[in-house]
């Protein structure tokens, strides 16, 4: 068995996967989170050892992390909660890995990589379906056209529900644009302002470019300058981002923002395990030269939290026993381009010319 590592927030339901994915490898990790209740009632269903402590008490946080080799950090929104914990684990030595997909978190992070190597820690952001699949995709793509200058990516997901704490995500960046790099910056675009047609498979469908993780990961992977991501929709779920672009300043109001993050703590549940059988998630993306040639990749993947879990523990396991060194690190960069192939229900196509 590996030294102690932790899952923080483990009460939420990405932490429950993982949980159940640790104990399915013969792991015993150590569980916490902030409301002790909850906590609890995880812990004494799982048989583990809890540490209940508050991301905003820095001596608790520092303490909660003693004797700890590594900290899978499933607490979201990362927006609030990743600086405060990856600064507990550069103070405490402790490995940070976490499962974010928000843009402006994998930008923090990877800005302080030399101040990681100084404290001896790998730092690992979007260990989760945001961004591992995408993220070898687009490393793949790299290797496959070396002087790519331009890379789109995008998803189609069939079948499934989100869990609260994507929604609440979600919630978060609604009316904020989408992102996209363009030589080497990240700009934002009006939403919904930036539509192709895709074939993730099974002909083309109406997609939309949308604010994900590997505008910033992909740049870090394969230095290519130009990337945009896209999400396979339908036309009439497009039309309604165009129209929340418009009610963008009503919708960050703070106002807004809780009553519709408090309607999603009523409703929102994640998918059942039968839910999750169900669902698949195709993958796509494309790189061009400055000539216009290229290929294009697809793959397939199972559930999107399923692959979380899987990966997730995966990574953290693979830290905590030495295989990479101190730093930032995206996934593929860490461990390269087939490392989502090892998951189970990933596979990858040929690639096509363009």
């Amino acid at each position: 068995m590996n030294p102690s590592w932790m899952i923080y927030g483990a009460y939420g339901y990405t932490g429950t996967l993982c949980i159940e994915e640790a104990l399915a490898r013969g792991e015993r990790p150590v569980l916490a989170g902030r409301d002790p209740e909850r906590l609890e009632a995880v812990a004494a269903e799982f048989g583990l050892e809890s540490r209940c402590f508050s991301l905003q008490d820095s001596s608790a946080l520092d303490a909660g992390l003693r004797g700890i080799a590594a900290v899978l950090h499933c607490a979201g929104p990362f927006s609030a909660t990743s600086a405060p914990m990856v600064e507990a684990c550069a103070r405490g030595g402790v490995h940070y890995l976490d499962v974010t997909g928000e843009i402006a978190v994998f930008e923090a992070l990877f800005a302080h990589g030399e101040r990681w190597r100084q404290a001896g820690i790998v730092v690992m952001p979007g260990v989760g379906f945001d961004v591992v699949p995408t993220d070898c995709l687009a490393a793949e793509l790299k290797r496959l056209v070396p002087e790519a200058v331009a890379l789109k990516l995008g998803f189609q997901v069939r079948g499934g529900r989100v869990s609260p704490g994507t929604a609440r995500s979600t919630v978060e960046a609604m009316g904020r644009g989408t992102a996209v790099r363009r030589a080497g910056r990240i700009e934002v675009l009006p939403q919904a302002s930036l539509r192709r047609q895709v074939d993730f498979g099974a002909g083309p469908v109406s997609a939309v470019a949308i604010s994900w993780g590997d505008v910033s990961t992909a740049w870090h992977s394969t230095g290519i300058d130009d990337i945009e991501v896209y999400m396979g929709l339908p036309d009439k779920l497009i039309e309604r981002m165009a129209w929340g672009e418009r009610l963008g300043p009503v919708l960050r109001l703070q106002l807004v923002q809780r009553f519709l993050k408090a309607r999603i703590d009523a409703r929102v549940k994640g998918p059942s395990a039968q839910a999750r059988e169900r669902s698949s998630t195709a993958l796509w993306g494309e790189a061009r030269d400055a000539g216009g040639l290229g290929v294009a990749l697809r793959m397939v993947c199972p559930d999107g939290y399923s692959l979380t879990a899987e990966a997730a523990v995966d990574l953290t396991l693979r830290v905590v026993a030495g295989e990479l060194g101190p730093g930032a690190w995206t996934p593929s960069k860490a461990f390269g381009p087939d490392l989502a192939l090892a998951y189970r229900g990933v596979r990858r196509e040929p690639p096509q010319p363009l």
